[in-house]
């Protein structure tokens, strides 16, 4: 299984991908699942993968390919314009590749679909972060919820909602991020580090790229903390009492 997400705040965006891939217990590996992707001085573009670890290895060859052609009158992520126009070359790809090898997968019962983030800054167009599906669509993240998922989402949205609700900067958007990873990692054997962190600021045209390994200091001291708060803050919470219950299924003493 995988996890990763971005998030689109006022100052700029913040990616970050667990590393983890499994085919049974037995068989577990570490891949990266963040890529970033600069095609010229005014294009940058992260993109994050789940699902199929070969159909997203063929899709990021294939952006290679297409950038190294010298002419130039290829479809790539250097000709596109806007975020959007990325996307559909992207999702295209993606449905290519899936396409290509489903009749070999479907023999052996497996699905070659992957589904992928795309986020980043295409010249003087806004930052933006978008889904892109296994079959060539995408959605935007929208304005009530500015932030997107793939993999094993359910257990980090509401470290995620936290942070659109406070209108965090990236600084704590990231911690906050991090939280989101952590809260995943712990029920879910197949989440977990290094993990790969992306921070984009508005019209910067760069990235701060960074990983958390496994044994990593501040990562430790991350989950302490944040083990320690969450205790604290369940200590502040208003004791229940009997009078608190409503109906008849009242507990007995």
């Amino acid at each position: 299984m995988t996890y990763c997400l971005a998030v689109r705040l006022r100052e700029g965006l913040v990616f970050l991908s667990d590393t983890l891939t499994n085919a049974g217990i037995d068989s577990i590996s570490t891949y990266r699942k963040l890529h970033a992707i600069r095609p010229s001085l005014d294009l940058v573009f992260v993109l994050e993968s789940a699902r199929n670890l070969e159909t997203t290895h063929e899709i990021l060859d294939r952006i290679q390919g297409d950038l190294a052609q010298p002419d130039g009158d290829n479809e790539s992520l250097g000709t596109v314009g806007h975020l959007f126009e990325a996307a559909l070359y992207v999702g295209r790809l993606s449905r290519q590749v899936s396409q290509r090898h489903r009749e070999a997968l479907s023999s052996v019962g497996a699905d070659g679909a992957a589904t992928l983030i795309l986020g980043g800054q295409a010249g003087t167009g806004a930052p933006e972060i978008l889904l892109v599906y296994p079959e060539g669509n995408f959605i935007r993240a929208s304005g009530d919820r500015p932030f997107l998922q793939i993999g094993e989402t359910k257990y980090g949205k509401f470290m995620l909602d936290l942070a659109v609700t406070a209108h965090v900067g990236l600084r704590d958007a990231t911690k906050i991020a991090l939280g989101s990873m952590m809260s995943t990692t712990r029920p879910n054997l197949s989440v977990g580090p290094p993990y790969d962190v992306a921070i984009y600021r508005d019209d910067s045209l760069s990235l701060e790229e960074f990983r958390f390994d496994a044994d990593s200091p501040l990562l430790a001291n991350l989950e302490v903390l944040w083990e320690k708060h969450m205790l604290n803050a369940v200590a502040e919470l208003p004791h229940v009492s009997r009078e608190d219950f409503t109906g008849s299924n009242i507990p007995q003493a």
